[in-house]
């Protein structure tokens, strides 16, 4: 691999260029989260999810190339402000993605996963195995990539299909090894994974989606006529966003980031805790902050199972998937399952409770989840030591 491109053998650091490229997501987040808001049925939900899955892949697959790259070098910085401009177009596009600028969404996504996959190709110089994994990965993404943009040139009404089928394509990809016949299957233990910079890269992108909450909470509480409903509506969003943050960092990231480090598998453990298990945090997130809107707007408008879906499910798909992300490196914690179990208990009482009152609910269960977490791991140092 040519080495003036590499990161040094300690290099863990996150370099601005990477911060920077982050701030299109920022804006892609915003997008998605005011889409399912403008378009709040099974139809919009699908969609936004499916744009969602899509922005998050072009990111992680993004993170993981540049675990490798120097960020700094000329030329690695010359790719990330390229992705920047492809990503913007993707990010601009997001709100007809499913009209008449489908096509945009689709051309921008392809031209990041290939451009960013030839680069690392060429990048890899005379490793041949690095080369080999690359020249995988570019071939697994030509057929999807040809789905995203005949998905985005196709009629609406089969747009939906054509990503999904190019989505799966790659998702499935990491899963089975990107095999291919005559080249074979690629095995994690190739990946060289520096943990701590993969983790503090994923712990940026969920600071990315926590951040989208609170902006979103606070533009709608300030626009709004202030009264003692709103207020709580808005405190309520406010403690679930701090309460997320501590669930999310207070234990399972560095225990992610160590993991990795101390792992004889670095790649498989990466894949699953950051690929794969940042998924459900990334989509609870946004889906909490749709739901922690609609509240702060509409505090005393009754409840039912499709607004839950959002207030109550979102919380609950943040949990699985902290929990799934900590089962990684150890096992999925009682505090989660517990929380689990009365979010399932508030979700089917939402017909009978207020938009208030749903988003007081899961913040309560995020913050009774924090203390029973946080009291748990000191019993447990104490009992070590």
């Amino acid at each position: 691999m040519t080495k003036k491109l590499l990161r040094g053998e300690h290099d863990h650091r996150v370099g601005f260029a990477e911060l920077f490229f982050d701030l299109v997501f920022v804006f892609a987040i915003t997008q998605i989260s005011h889409l399912l808001l403008h378009h709040y049925d099974v139809k919009g939900a699908v969609q936004s999810g499916l744009i969602l899955l899509a922005v998050w892949w072009v990111w992680i697959y993004t993170t993981w190339v540049l675990n490798r790259l120097d960020p700094e070098a000329p030329a690695v910085r010359g790719l990330i402000f390229a992705m920047m401009v492809c990503g913007l177009f993707l990010s601009m596009s997001i709100p007809e993605a499913f009209g008449e600028r489908g096509w945009v969404f689709g051309l921008a996504f392809a031209a990041m996963q290939l451009g960013r996959t030839h680069f690392m190709y060429l990048a890899a110089g005379n490793d041949q195995v690095v080369k080999r994994t690359y020249l995988r990965i570019f071939i697994w993404f030509v057929p999807s990539a040809l789905l995203w943009i005949g998905g985005g040139l196709a009629d609406p009404n089969l747009r939906l299909w054509f990503w999904l089928a190019a989505l799966v394509v790659e998702y499935v990809g990491p899963a089975a090894g990107f095999w291919l016949p005559g080249l074979g299957r690629d095995v994690s233990s190739n990946w060289n994974v520096k943990g701590e910079h993969i983790a503090e890269r994923a712990g940026l992108f969920v600071i990315i989606c926590l951040g989208e909450t609170l902006l979103v909470s606070g533009a709608t509480f300030a626009d709004l006529h202030w009264d003692i409903a709103g207020l709580l509506a808005f405190l309520s969003s406010a403690t679930s966003s701090i309460a997320m943050w501590w669930v999310y960092f207070h234990i399972g990231y560095h225990r992610g980031s160590t993991q990795i480090a101390t792992s004889d598998d670095p790649g498989r453990i990466a894949r699953l805790a950051f690929t794969y298990a940042h998924i459900p945090i990334v989509a609870g997130i946004v889906l909490a902050a749709v739901g922690a809107e609609r509240a702060i707007a509409h505090p005393h408008a009754p409840g039912s199972l499709g607004e839950a879906a959002s207030i109550v499910g979102g919380t609950a798909l943040f949990l699985a998937g902290n929990g799934w992300f900590k089962a990684v490196s150890k096992w999925f914690p009682l505090s989660h399952l517990f929380g689990l179990g009365l979010l399932a208990g508030l979700f089917l009482l939402a017909p009978w409770l207020d938009l208030l009152m749903l988003n007081l609910g899961s913040a309560l269960v995020l913050v009774l989840v924090a203390i029973w977490e946080d009291r748990s791991l000191a019993s447990h140092s104490r009992a070590s030591a």
